[in-house]
């Protein structure tokens, strides 16, 4: 038995804890709680859930930019405010 967990699985007090339990308790009938290791799994998919959203949001963005400025180009080229011409050159 080396891992104080081990020590506890086994049924052994610490020291510690030991002198904490009040006179005339029979240790027999003691429970030691031990808290949970800390996961790291929620915060982990917490930080790529918001990524992803992020980067989601960001696009969602950028395509209706994208559509909205279309859609400008198109009825100011139809109501003839604006032309957009491409001119190629012929040697």
């Amino acid at each position: 038995m080396q891992m104080p967990e081990d020590q506890l699985r086994a049924g052994h007090i610490p020291a510690d804890v030991y002198r904490q339990i009040p006179p005339g308790t029979d240790v027999h009938r003691v429970v030691m709680v031990q808290e949970a290791p800390r996961s790291y799994k929620g915060p982990i998919v917490l930080t790529l859930v918001i990524a992803v959203g992020a980067v989601t949001v960001l696009l969602v963005i950028a395509y209706v930019v994208q559509v909205i400025a279309a859609a400008a180009v198109a009825v100011i080229s139809a109501s003839g405010g604006i032309s957009y011409t491409i001119n190629r050159s012929h040697k």
